[in-house]
Parts: structure tokens; sequence; C-alpha cells
């Protein structure tokens, strides 16, 4: 019963959100601190009436002023509620373009200034890539993005996309990993208490002076410290729980 109630709760919450987020992004269309501000709207109510008990240890990612590009492990939908509250000013991401289609919020994640991806299509997601480029360089503002490419549904780390990396070095902006521990195997939504996450920022990567020959290395470093915090913060909350 509680599940099936706070499923109906967050139905609400979303066209909600959502309606406030559209307002929000006709009054000011594609600044980029609209998706900071949608964002909130959506991980600070859900949080509550999910009662997950969400610790952050993210200095690393609110204390870096400059553009950067943030990547992130990708475990379910649920991420735009847990993620949802780190996210920092002036910070936009990279989605697929099928999001448009959803009701609001796609509408409402294009005037937030994201960037829609159709991966289907090589040039015009070329043509995207440059595009965040540009911003990252000229417009004082970082990218956002899920480096899996896909939800890994809380099986570890899928393979790192190289897009990311390559957007990094091409602008020479720094890489700062965001990791969240594995949480989706273990919410039990029809429980008061639904259950405990952590998220941590690492310290920022440096790409200044790299070239594209160097990205291999530059992906499989930033995965492998990536991998490392989350099985760390996974053996926290294990322990903590016996």
């Amino acid at each position: 019963m509680l599940f099936l109630l706070r499923m109906l709760a967050m139905g609400v919450h979303f066209i909600l959100a959502g309606i406030l987020g559209l307002l929000l992004g006709i009054c000011r269309p594609f600044n980029p601190d609209n998706s900071r501000l949608c964002a909130r709207l959506y991980s600070l109510p859900a949080l509550r009436l999910l009662r997950l008990q969400l610790r952050t240890a993210v200095k690393p990612l609110l204390e870096h002023t400059e553009p950067c590009v943030i990547v992130a492990n990708h475990q379910s939908n649920y991420d735009l509620y847990v993620l949802g509250r780190v996210v920092p000013k002036r910070t936009v991401s990279i989605g697929k373009k099928s999001l448009k289609w959803v009701p609001f919020f796609g509408q409402l994640y294009w005037l937030a200034g994201n960037v829609l991806l159709d991966r289907g299509n090589a040039i015009r997601a070329k043509q995207a890539m440059l595009t965040t480029t540009d911003t990252l360089k000229h417009k004082d503002t970082s990218i956002w993005v899920f480096p899996e490419g896909t939800r890994n549904l809380g099986q570890g780390l899928l393979p790192f996309k190289k897009g990311a990396f390559q957007m990094a070095i091409a602008a020479g902006v720094p890489i700062i990993p965001v990791c969240v521990s594995t949480y989706v195997k273990h919410m039990r939504l029809n429980c008061w208490n639904s259950g405990r996450i952590l998220i941590r920022s690492l310290p920022a990567i440096p790409t200044a002076g790299l070239s594209q020959g160097d990205l291999p290395h530059l992906l499989e470093t930033c995965r492998a410290q990536m991998q490392q915090c989350i099985e760390a913060m996974d053996l926290e909350l294990t322990q903590g729980a016996r």
C-alpha cells in the first residue's frame, strides 16, 4: 500500500515540478542556471516523499568555479531525484533526443539549455558535440554527462563512451567525477525509510595539454577512480547496516 501511495504522490509531484520548471524556462529560456533550479524542483520534494537518506560529500564539485565536464554513474530514472540534489550552478547536461517527447519534462529540459543528442544521426551528434565544446570554452558553463550512455541498473559501471572525454580535451577543461553508491537494487519503496545513498565527488582531473591520443588513458583513469569510490561507498553502507 505504501508503495502505491508513494508512486501516486510521485506522479503528481512529477507533473507539478514539470509545470513549474516549464514556467521558469519560458520566463528565462536557455539560461544555463535553469538546470540547477529545475533539478532542485524535482529532487528536494522527491527525496522527502521517497524518504531516501542522502549523504553528500561533493566539496570538489561545488567549489570548482571554472567550466568543467562532470561525469557520473547512471543507475536508473531515480537519478533525476538523487543527483538533482548536487547539480552545481551554470551546468547543463547532454540527453538523448527522445527526452523532448516527455510531457513537461522534455520541454523544460530543452528550455533549460540542455543538449539533446541524436545518437542515430552521426552528423547531428557530431555537431552537438562541437556545440558543447564551444559552450565549455566561451560560455562559462559546465557540462554534465553520463559516460556509460545508458542506465546500468545497479549492475556495476558499464564501459565508458568517449564523448565526454573528447569534449574535455578539446576544450582544455578538467573532468570532475561524481560517484553515487549502488542504490537501485537496495531501495525498499514499500518501507517507511526507503534506503541510504552516498554521493561523493572526486578531485578534478586536468586535461590541459592533453591530446586526443591521451584519451584512452584518461578514460580508464577516470573510470578506475570512480569504480574504486563506488565500491568503497557500498562497503561503508554495508558495514553501517550491521
